[in-house]
């Protein structure tokens, strides 16, 4: 499905705020009463249920303060989101040929460019993520495969119900998120469509640059890309 830059960046949008919701096993014990299970003892399902919920609780209990200081949002994703997204994987799929040819510093600084630059332009898209608006579909997979889906469904303001399917993969330190499609759109596929005519314009350190300088430091926020 051809998709325009704006949708692209919709769908980019929806789908960031779904990673995020199901990244959060990284929560402080003073945010939950329970702590969270290792991340490996976890089977898809369970990753997205129970760090979506511990995620939503988080927002619920504080939403007016990460709505007033965007600084705290993105402190708030950096610390819960690692852990359970697979940023490398999914940022090396969004190169595609372009990450055979790169250095190996290319694809460190891509890496963690890519990942900061969608905190600092989705995050804000949690403010409107509340826990009534987020339905896990059954589970169908294998308990033996080492790729899932995981289907869920959000509801919009306007009552419509949206589709939203999780990509994992088993990895050594357990299940991880690398990509979400939303109404059939896949937004790995999306990105990778925008950064291969970029890329074929300007060049990959172009790009990396443009999205370590959107991806730096907001008044106040702890959060930044190592590549500097």
């Amino acid at each position: 499905m051809k998709t325009t830059n704006m949708k692209r960046s919709t769908i980019a949008r929806w789908a960031m705020a779904c990673c995020l919701s199901l990244s959060a096993l990284g929560l402080t014990a003073a945010a939950q009463a329970q702590p969270a299970p290792a991340p490996n003892t976890l089977g898809p399902e369970q990753l997205v249920e129970d760090s979506a919920k511990r995620m939503l609780t988080e927002l619920d209990a504080n939403r007016p303060m990460y709505a007033k200081d965007p600084a705290k949002l993105d402190a708030l994703v950096a610390n819960v989101l690692l852990p359970n997204f697979d940023s490398e994987y999914s940022a090396r799929l969004v190169l595609g040929q372009t990450w055979r040819t790169a250095t190996p510093e290319q694809r460190k600084r891509f890496v963690d460019a890519f990942y900061h630059s969608l905190l600092r332009n989705y995050g804000t898209a949690l403010l409107n993520f509340t826990a009534d608006r987020f339905v896990i579909l059954p589970y169908k997979g294998d308990p033996a495969d080492t790729m899932a889906t995981v289907r869920t469904e959000v509801k919009r303001s306007s009552g419509e119900k949206v589709p939203v399917n999780f990509s994992l993969r088993k990895t050594d330190a357990g299940w991880k998120a690398w990509d979400v499609v939303i109404e059939g759109i896949s937004y790995v596929k999306s990105f990778r469509t925008d950064f291969a005519a970029e890329i074929q314009q300007k060049g990959l350190d172009e790009v990396i640059n443009r999205l370590e300088a959107e991806g730096k430091v907001r008044a106040n926020s702890v959060v930044t890309g190592t590549g500097k």
